[in-house]
């Protein structure tokens, strides 16, 4: 990630609680750092744990002075649903996110929010009036996790949790995503006036974290993608909110890994002006529009790309022998002058084989040698 050449180039499978949970059936709770590190010790891969209990913003987690929050949660037909109230002293909001429940999984599943927080001019006014600012509280929580991680990973791996999303993906979530892909010729400054304030809370959380033992920031930029959205629309709406975290998470002292695991080739150009530490994950078609050789040529003088085996159409149904060659073959590609990390086109689904995750590991190790 600093762009020097490792000794082999990095193998860093995508692992969290869908694949933990399938590797460990009799666990009934599973750990993106506690028992990834497990996986990775007896699996002999290099850990980029990527965990979410700091996904969550400050302002999600916990009351503050004008700022109530009241939390529920119902099951019904194999789903879950969880409803998020937050009640100020002109307006109440109201979010509602659904996703399925999935055992020890569910920790990991994205879920997908099934009634913005933010749904008129009314909502949006108060949420911004009333939004918290991190304090000394808050820093004190988030060193102190980060500080129990360290001491599970030791010098196992790098510590990569998300930060609370990229701008877009969150206000995307706020506002909802069609509304927000619309706002900006509807309301410009409206849509501008969410997305700098979400761009400031950011970026102050980001300058916490890196007071923390953690090694890089995760930042999920994928909704604000190749195809839905382009290059136009990304420089005009996007992108100078993205730089300003990606700066943040870099003054810091820390790492920044940028996230879409879809269609990004129309967005090389952005992505070399954002100008992250890591982008993943390279995703080839049919999941994406990127090819790994086109990536390097574009952006592997400047950015670490981290990816790109698919493991959702090849990685669970190929015999060992043809995972090995389809490794080997990409760590060939993404080898020569460093700027590489070995891994998965996004995390490790059941019922991927052991015997396919152990020659992707062991085809990546050897064809990655200096």
């Amino acid at each position: 990630m600093r762009g020097q050449q490792a000794d082999r180039v990095p193998v860093a499978p995508f692992v969290q609680e869908e694949y933990l949970s399938f590797y460990y059936p009799q666990k009934p709770k599973v750990d993106r750092v506690i028992d990834a590190v497990e996986m990775a010790t007896e699996l002999d891969f290099d850990l980029m744990a990527k965990h979410c209990a700091l996904q969550q913003p400050h302002f999600f987690r916990r009351e503050y002075p004008n700022w109530k929050l009241q939390k529920t949660q119902w099951h019904s037909n194999g789903m879950l649903t969880r409803k998020l109230e937050i009640v100020t002293p002109s307006r109440t909001m109201v979010q509602e996110e659904t996703g399925p429940e999935s055992g020890a999984a569910t920790a990991g599943v994205r879920f997908m929010v099934t009634r913005p927080l933010l749904a008129d001019t009314d909502d949006i006014d108060a949420f911004l009036k009333y939004l918290p600012a991190l304090d000394d509280q808050d820093r004190s929580e988030m060193r102190d996790i980060a500080a129990c991680w360290r001491a599970i990973i030791g010098e196992q791996g790098v510590l990569a949790p998300w930060g609370f999303a990229g701008v877009f993906n969150f206000c995307a979530d706020l506002r909802g995503l069609d509304n927000l892909y619309t706002a900006p010729y509807e309301d410009e400054s409206g849509y501008r006036a969410l997305m700098d304030a979400i761009a400031v809370a950011m970026s102050d959380y980001c300058t916490a974290l890196g007071e923390t033992a953690i090694d890089c920031v995760g930042i999920q930029g994928h909704m604000a993608g190749g195809t839905t959205t382009g290059p136009n629309f990304f420089s005009r709406f996007v992108q100078s909110y993205e730089k300003r975290v990606i700066d943040a998470i870099h003054a810091g002292g820390k790492f920044s890994i940028y996230h879409n695991c879809g269609n990004a080739k129309s967005l090389y150009d952005n992505y070399r002006d954002l100008g992250m530490t890591v982008w993943e994950t390279v995703s080839e078609p049919p999941r994406g529009d990127n090819r790994l050789i086109e990536a390097k040529a574009a952006l592997g003088d400047s950015i670490c790309l981290l990816g790109n085996l698919d493991q959702v159409d090849f990685l669970k149904v190929a015999t060992p022998q043809e995972v090995a060659k389809k490794t080997t073959e990409i760590v060939q590609i993404g080898k020569p002058g460093g700027r590489y990390i070995f891994s998965t086109s996004d995390y490790l689904e059941k019922p991927t084989p052991r015997e396919n995750v152990v020659a992707m590991i062991e085809a990546a190790k050897e064809a990655g040698r200096y």
